[in-house]
């Protein structure tokens, strides 16, 4: 009973942060009013998400390698000191600047508390049991996606802050601290002190951790385009890139002659290690080019805005969370392998009707009525969030628990770089497809023709940009698709079933 209330007080943490990264979705332009951005030149609000997805990825392995060393309860506490401290930033940020650091200060403790949870899913549980309690913390993570621009709308929006003087939007940061203390004590509660042995040695890789957080932080920033319709990588993206890399060559280094590493290869089993890594990057791949592509797809071929768009793909964001659940109930019956495999492989199919969708794909359905979109959505959110259990207790199984922390982290970071490198890959080739689509397409000019015939040509024009959007939106989803089977593939290389 103690374990399950530790999870549920780490779960309800998770989702807080993850609620956060999500809310401002829908107050973003409150945002950037109140601080005298003008809404044509929302590209400088940028850094608000850009900030906290920094933070979220960078200082996650280092972090993770410290409740390894100093105890999962501690790291906790100091993971919500400093979302409380993050949301106070921002609320007070009287300028961009001071916004981006309040939500970077967000990102990095907020970020951290998901794989700390799941490396105490590890403490708490053998290995048999433990994907139970990990899907119900992935469906935490997920459902942050679900409720989170909800929340930011609802909360923003009480006409109780304009009572008290406050913004709509910083009342919404504001409210993050009583939530962030009342979780503190919580935690205090109900995590035992001795949770998992203190190693005798608690030396922390600071310098492997910081050239990591470096490497990801230059790569983050370089893969984030916050408009991928106008080019795969934004002007910024390419030296970010190349310095990250270089940064990265360098922590290779560090860590092939150091004394206290990141994570010692030691006792870990390096097939299903690396495997679960590169699965986890196919399902961030996955899940981005969801995120994106589909979104891009309701705007410019169905003719949606962008609110529409977001309430049309509450399909696929329902369906992970409740993937999530049930991948972990069933993994630990089944197997960690299994499940992987078969989630992946829905996801493949999920994807493959995905490439099949026409313009007129909101007035189709299926056989018994069922609508083609949302069909195929909820059968792609299901079949990702299937892997979120397995792809973790994985991990978790096949690294000794002295670096459960580390090797949590490590799980979240490799799905934060596909969905970073995998949709800017898949974005470059979709983009070029165009091009090379329209290439020859000529733009009709109402200039000595009749207003009719001008009338028919710029019809015949949109017609065939339609179909290159068509085509170009179709070979991204089957890409996906291939992406999806590439990751059932590694899953083949998880381990059958976890030891009892």
């Amino acid at each position: 009973m103690r374990s399950r209330v530790a999870i549920g007080v780490g779960g309800t943490a998770v989702l807080l942060a993850a609620l956060d990264a999500y809310v401002v979705v829908t107050i973003l332009i409150q945002i950037v009013t109140d601080l005298g951005v003008p809404v044509n030149h929302l590209e400088r609000a940028t850094p608000l998400v850009t900030g906290y997805l920094l933070g979220y990825v960078a200082a996650m392995p280092l972090l993770g390698q410290l409740s390894d060393r100093w105890g999962r309860r501690l790291v906790i506490h100091l993971c919500l000191l400093g979302f409380a401290l993050g949301s106070v930033l921002t609320a007070v940020a009287g300028d961009v600047p001071m916004l981006v650091a309040g939500r970077a200060v967000q990102g990095i403790a907020g970020g951290a508390l998901l794989p700390v949870t799941m490396a105490l899913v590890g403490d708490l549980w053998s290995d048999r049991r433990r994907a139970t309690a990990l899907g119900a913390v992935g469906a935490a993570q997920e459902l942050g996606s679900v409720l989170g621009p909800l929340y930011g709308a609802v909360v923003a929006g009480w006409t109780g802050w304009q009572l008290i003087g406050l913004e709509g939007w910083r009342g919404l940061f504001w409210l993050n601290v009583p939530l962030a203390l009342l979780s503190m004590v919580a935690v205090q509660f109900a995590l035992p002190k001795d949770l998992n042995s203190i190693p005798e040695d608690r030396r922390v890789d600071l310098v492997g951790g910081g050239l990591l957080a470096v490497a990801l932080g230059l790569l983050v920033v370089g893969f984030y385009n916050p408009d991928p319709a106008a080019g795969v990588l934004p002007t910024w993206g390419l030296p970010c890139i190349a310095g990250g890399l270089v940064v990265l060559i360098a922590f290779g280094f560090w860590e092939s002659r150091a004394k206290v590493r990141l994570l010692d290869p030691a006792g870990v089993l390096m097939r299903p290690f690396l495997a679960a890594l590169g699965a986890s990057f196919c399902t961030g791949t996955a899940l981005m080019v969801t995120l994106v592509d589909v979104q891009l797809f309701v705007q410019t071929l169905l003719g949606k805005n962008s609110t529409e768009g977001a309430a049309l793909l509450i399909r696929f964001l329902i369906a992970l969370p409740i993937g999530a659940v049930l991948g972990g109930w069933l993994a630990g019956r089944l197997g960690n392998r299994l499940v992987t495999v078969v989630g992946l492989l829905i996801a493949t199919g999920g994807y493959w009707l995905l490439h099949g969708w026409q313009i007129n794909v909101l007035d189709q359905t299926y056989p018994l009525g069922l609508p083609v979109f949302d069909t195929d959505l909820a059968i792609a959110g299901l079949g990702l969030g299937l892997v979120i259990a397995p792809l973790s207790a994985t991990v978790l199984a096949v690294v000794p628990a002295a670096q459960h922390g580390v090797a949590s982290s490590s799980v979240v970071v490799a799905r934060m770089t596909g969905m970073l490198i995998g949709v800017a890959a898949l974005s470059a080739w979709g983009l070029s497809r165009f091009q090379s689509l329209t290439r020859n397409l000529n733009t009709p000019l109402p200039f000595g023709i009749p207003a009719e015939e001008f009338s028919r040509l710029l019809a015949a024009y949109r017609t065939a940009l339609n179909e290159a959007l068509l085509i170009q939106y179709r070979e991204i989803f089957l890409a996906t698709s291939a992406v999806c089977l590439v990751g059932a593939l590694l899953g083949l290389l998880l381990e059958r079933r976890s030891s009892a």
